[in-house]
């Protein structure tokens, strides 16, 4: 019975440092939340010829989508995936970059997305609680949305 507590606390002793923090793993999860949101968003743009806006609010750090109707008005987003909480808590955006923005860091950044999907270029920077930091950079050209861990600058 001692001998398997022992072996049970060394295994423990090895295992426990290697495994990522809590904010390394939500900043990790919230970076791939994000890009495959965006990825799912310009497939649904080209295959229902709907017009989608991904607003990122970097003062909250929250995004939010919607719809335009027939009428033009915004609509709430016709999939359950694009409605939920693409950021988890304490995850914030510390910056946008955009051809037709430049670096944008506070307020509110709106991405189209149309019949033709994605739009532009944008590069989103997510930092953790604990100075971690991800990129996410879509592609408008083939739809691919690619995750860098740290900083990273504009990758066109």
């Amino acid at each position: 019975m001692v001998v398997v507590i022992v072996v049970l606390s060394l295994v423990a002793l090895l295992v426990l440092p290697r495994l990522p923090s809590t904010d390394a793993a939500e900043l990790r999860s919230s970076a791939r939340n994000l890009a495959a949101a965006i990825r799912y968003l310009g497939e649904r743009a080209v295959t229902t010829k709907t017009i989608y806006r991904m607003q990122l609010n970097l003062t909250e750090g929250t995004v939010a989508v919607t719809r335009q109707g027939s009428a033009g008005e915004e609509l709430p987003p016709d999939d359950a995936f694009l409605g939920r909480r693409f950021l988890a808590d304490g995850i914030t955006i510390e910056d946008v970059e955009l051809p037709r923005l430049g670096k944008v860091s506070s307020g509110e950044v709106i991405i189209f997305f149309s019949g033709a999907g994605l739009e532009e270029f944008i590069t989103i920077h997510l930092q953790g609680a604990q100075d971690g930091r991800f990129t996410v950079a879509a592609f408008p050209q083939n739809g691919k949305v690619r995750i860098f861990e740290g900083y990273q600058e504009a990758l066109q």
